[in-house]
């Protein structure tokens, strides 16, 4: 399921693997549209770890929600939502770990990031400054 009109796009996913690379490759599609393909590379990496989290705690559809804002501030705004209402915890992750880092790298590589429940479910999101 697809939606974009203007300056928000969303997308519906199954709780399937797959969905983490489709779900990067219809972000960078649509950064490309909106002219943003300098935040490509990090708003597909924070979606895939958003959308690996999800697939990893839920069991139903996830949600991906691009909104562009413009102006001095302008800013990307991502959501990514699922139907588990526990909302995800930051970890520290030791060297040879291989899970852990990915709120950190969250919160590390975004102006901010937050999550908030919803009717069924929750929304984790994160804000990168618009370049210009």
């Amino acid at each position: 399921m697809i939606h974009t009109e203007g300056d928000v796009a969303e997308w519906t996913f199954p709780a399937d693997p797959s969905a983490v690379k489709v779900a990067r490759g219809v972000v960078r599609g649509q950064l490309r549209v909106w002219g943003l393909e300098a935040l490509g590379d990090v708003t597909a990496l924070l979606v895939s770890e958003l959308v690996t989290n999800s697939l990893r705690y839920a069991t139903g559809p996830i949600g991906v929600r691009l909104v562009r804002s413009s102006g001095p501030l302008g800013a990307l705004l991502v959501e990514v939502s699922d139907p588990l209402p526990d909302p995800p915890r930051e970890r520290s992750a030791e060297p040879d770990d291989e899970t852990g880092r990915g709120l950190r790298l969250v919160a590390e590589s975004s102006r901010r990031w937050g999550t908030r429940p919803g009717e069924t479910g929750k929304t984790v999101w994160f804000e990168l400054a618009v370049p210009g």
